[in-house]
């Protein structure tokens, strides 16, 4: 019986490029192979250092995106589109995919990635069409790899988290239950809290809130209601409405050191790297690294890429739908288009197809990072859709590929056989030849056998060469991350 890990190449650094990053390139195996793990993990966990030219030039193309709440309503006042338009929102997730594919700042997007789905956002949503872009700048990016505990100050006082999660409409006379819910559940210390810490979360959430004239965040002191909290293990006698934004950042800071925050966190991180079910020896030696290091994720995730744990994971994950959209194009080498937005956009619309496009989950606890919860016929037949439109140039048709798949793949000598030909096609997409059994099955899709002679008239060193690199792209070999 084949495991898992039996698709996959044994060499540590490339196990460690298919999970720090959105899967090998030519170059980024060169690099690793140059620089070593630990100097490559290093490098990518100072992203600010690493020049990012390509990446930037890209998402200067989505100049809605970066765009603070004041000139998001400006442009809208000027009828560049209208309010509540979801134009801005539209191209924080096209720059999102722009970053994941061509960035160098790899493990950064990652990052990036795992704490929007975690303090997650959906869009495009409605109640956020002027503030996604501040959030995702000011909030995710500004502290992807810093402190989770000035994360979580960050987002309760961002006026998309109190729009979504409803915190705009708390009052001191009702306070709105959402937001303190979704706190203590998805954003910190997870299930066991009981009806009463909520309320007392709200309460003391109240007064966080949003103007209404410009769209930004306000404390408002006569909205906050005062009086003794009493939220898990945290106390605070809220005595004045002056001070209740100071109380509830109290109580945001208590819950992001809580342990059982720690743990949570440490878990997810231990579902996105490593496994599925993810080893206890390990959830508890991150715990302790976070709980040590007061939150900050660098030395977390410098713990979790240099254990045993994560060595022995290979084959335990698979990759999601957007990620092995995103790979595909990394895996390929092809660039962005020479200008304009259309390549990325149609790289948008087809995650969107697999149900996974960037922050487009729509309840808040965000998307699954599991392989059962992606498991379905149609969204495999979405990728392998995907595998062969981005190899052919059919859909996105404005990438910039090589003039000769084969010679890029496979070299400017052609194998003298057909197992000669998938060994090689195989090696550059996945490191490593293939199962004897599955190159004979590759090669009977031309109906041939591994050493049958190989011309260069014939269709598999030709017209049909792109069908040939998606049903590698198809395989196991491709899909485990």
């Amino acid at each position: 019986m084949t495991a898992p890990s039996d698709f996959l190449p044994g060499d540590p650094l490339l196990h460690l490029l298919r999970r720090a990053t959105y899967g090998p390139t030519p170059a980024s195996i060169a690099e690793i192979r140059r620089l070593g793990a630990k100097a490559w993990l290093e490098r990518q966990l100072k992203p600010a250092a690493i020049d990012d030219k390509v990446a930037d030039g890209l998402v200067a193309r989505f100049p809605l995106s970066g765009l603070t709440i004041d000139s998001v309503r400006a442009r809208s006042r000027a009828g560049v589109f209208r309010q509540y338009g979801w134009e801005a929102m539209y191209q924080v997730a096209a720059a999102t995919i722009a970053r994941a594919v061509w960035s160098e700042r790899q493990l950064f997007e990652v990052m990036v990635e795992f704490w929007s789905n975690h303090l997650h956002i959906a869009c495009p949503a409605g109640e956020v069409w002027d503030n996604l872009p501040d959030y995702d700048r000011r909030v995710i990016r500004a502290h992807a790899l810093g402190r989770f505990a000035d994360m979580l100050k960050a987002s309760a006082r961002h006026p998309a988290m109190l729009m979504y999660l409803d915190n705009r409409f708390s009052t001191r006379e009702a306070p709105n239950e959402n937001y303190g819910r979704e706190l203590l559940e998805l954003h910190t210390v997870g299930l066991g809290y009981t009806e009463s810490d909520v309320k007392n979360a709200a309460r003391l959430l109240t007064g966080l809130t949003i103007s209404w004239e410009t769209g930004r965040y306000v404390y408002d002191a006569g909205r906050h209601a005062t009086g003794p909290v009493k939220v898990l293990g945290f106390r605070h006698a809220n005595r004045t409405a002056s001070g209740g934004q100071a109380a509830a950042l109290a109580m945001l800071d208590y819950l992001a050191l809580h342990p059982r925050t720690a743990k949570r966190i440490a878990t997810k991180l231990c579902v996105r790297f490593v496994a599925d079910q993810p080893p206890a020896s390990l959830v508890t030696k991150l715990t302790k690294v976070y709980l040590d290091n007061k939150s900050a994720i660098v030395p977390v995730l410098r713990a979790l890429f240099t254990s045993p744990e994560f060595a022995a994971s290979v084959g335990a994950k698979t990759r999601t739908p957007y990620e092995d959209i995103v790979a595909t194009v990394r895996t390929l080498g092809y660039g962005p288009e020479a200008s304009g937005t259309a390549g990325v956009m149609a790289l948008y619309w087809t995650a969107n197809d697999a149900g996974n496009a960037p922050m487009a989950w729509k309840p808040p606890n965000g998307y699954p990072d599991v392989a059962t919860a992606w498991a379905s016929p149609g969204t495999q037949v979405t990728r392998w859709n995907a595998h062969l439109n981005i190899t052919g140039g059919w859909w996105p048709t404005t990438l910039q590929r090589p003039a000769s798949l084969v010679q890029e793949f496979v070299g400017s000598t052609l194998p003298p056989t057909y197992g000669g030909l998938i060994d090689a096609l195989a090696t550059r997409l996945v490191g490593r030849t293939l199962a004897p059994q599955h190159t004979a099955a590759l090669a009977a899709f031309f109906g041939k056998v591994p050493a049958s002679p190989l011309k260069d008239t014939d269709g598999a060193a030709g017209w049909l060469f792109p069908y040939l690199v998606a049903l590698v792209l198809d395989s196991p070999y491709f899909a485990l991350r």
